[in-house]
């Protein structure tokens, strides 16, 4: 039986989590979904902190970022882009604050050409990712019909926790489907 048919739009602000079958550069990912339609997606993964502080890019920025205050990797493409993914309770899309734009449920981007102190006061966490996961048009529905993902709900915080080692698997593991099992796989089946 194959996975249910995502619409579009019904993926942005979902997590992706990799299967096996997705392999490299997104084995073992946790993506948020930014935006997905008809001429593709884009997200960032959550999941791989690199070594770099924040001010090794945009030392203005380092004082704000929510702990562990590292860069992290949000995928292969734009590499020499860098965006700040932000948590904005209780602001409207049609009036975010300033310096920022609001995609959904309090999760925005914030310019990271903007005055840091104009627009701190308005955030409740922020991160800044090194590049970005995108698919071009039909690319990530095809995956998520392969079985390379699997399609699951955030949670507020997902984006945002300071230790990222177990996400993949906590993800996982609190979903009531069959998706829970993906914790269990493992390349050597005959070591059980």
């Amino acid at each position: 039986m194959s996975p249910p048919r995502m619409e579009r739009g019904e993926v942005t602000g979902q997590l992706l989590v990799a299967t096996p079958l997705t392999g490299e550069p997104f084995a073992g990912s946790v993506v948020l979904i930014l935006h997905h339609d008809e001429d593709g997606a884009h997200g960032l993964v959550l999941n791989q902190p690199m070594e770099a502080g924040v001010d090794a890019v945009l030392p203005e920025w380092q004082p704000f970022v929510t702990d562990p205050g590292v860069l992290f990797r949000g995928g292969p493409v734009g590499r020499d882009t860098a965006m700040g993914l932000v948590s904005v309770p209780g602001h409207l899309p049609e009036d975010p604050p300033l310096g920022t734009q609001l995609l959904f449920g309090g999760i925005g981007l914030v310019d990271l050409d903007a005055p840091a102190p104009l627009v701190v006061p308005e955030l409740g966490a922020f991160r800044i990712f090194v590049g970005y996961s995108g698919w071009s048009a039909g690319q990530l529905d095809s995956e998520i019909r392969h079985g390379a993902w699997e399609v699951v709900p955030r949670e507020p915080r997902d984006a945002f926790r300071e230790d990222t080692t177990d996400l993949w698997r906590e993800v996982l593991l609190r979903q009531r489907s069959a998706a829970s099992f993906l914790t269990t796989w493992t390349e050597h089946p005959e070591r059980n």
